[in-house]
């Protein structure tokens, strides 16, 4: 498989840098093109066309959103992820709307990032469970409907309703006594079970049936 081209576009320098070593060490990643405020990300996009774009949503010039709109123009092929260090709703429906597939808190961890960088690239939504939960109604995101899930354990929906709460797996872990392994293990058993291929679609779903309330406390 050729490798996934990606343009990184945040104004914090050290953002950029650091996001850039991530994608290379992982491997099967390429950064193609870096820019510091919106208008250069559109530039560089048009004429570096990436697979995906990981997008700053509050930069100089024009900011994240329009920057999104105005690629999605030129290149509506292309995935790109919103990153944002606030959870509000009004940015996550503005990027969306906009075209962003994904919309994630600069707060998450590698391994999540390095995912979701692939899910959108597969053509999902990967967007934060909370921030979508929320706003769920307003946006066009489709959720997978399925009736015949499969009952789960204890334990699985110990884990399941702790994702809803958007807490990252390190701290369930560390809740549930469980190693991380473990809380993977567990979360891979849940999407099968739940016909979904997400952890926001397992979030969302389970927000959806009553079994996880946002005004639970994550521990």
């Amino acid at each position: 498989m050729p490798p996934i081209r990606i343009l990184i576009a945040d104004d914090h320098t050290l953002v950029r840098k650091g996001l850039s070593q991530l994608c290379e060490g992982m491997g099967g990643f390429t950064v193609v093109a870096e820019a510091q405020n919106g208008t250069e990300a559109v530039a560089l996009a048009c004429t570096t066309q990436p697979d995906v774009i990981l997008m700053d949503i509050v930069m100089p010039n024009i900011d994240g959103v329009e920057a999104i709109r105005q690629i999605m123009r030129e290149i509506p092929k292309v995935r790109i992820i919103a990153l944002t260090m606030y959870r509000q709703e009004q940015p996550m429906l503005d990027a969306i709307r906009a075209g962003a597939r994904g919309y994630l808190l600069k707060t998450v961890d590698a391994g999540e990032l390095i995912a979701a960088i692939r899910a959108v690239h597969r053509g999902d939504y990967l967007i934060d469970p909370i921030i979508a939960a929320r706003v769920l109604s307003e946006s066009h995101i489709a959720m997978p409907e399925n009736p015949r899930v499969e009952p789960l354990t204890e334990s699985e929906m110990a884990v399941l309703r702790m994702v809803a709460q958007g807490v990252d797996n390190e701290h369930i872990a560390q809740v549930l006594n469980y190693s991380v392994y473990t809380v993977s293990n567990r979360l891979r058993t849940i999407y099968e079970k739940l016909h979904v291929t997400n952890r926001t679609q397992a979030a969302l779903y389970a927000l959806r049936q009553g079994w996880a309330t946002l005004d639970e406390p994550p521990t």
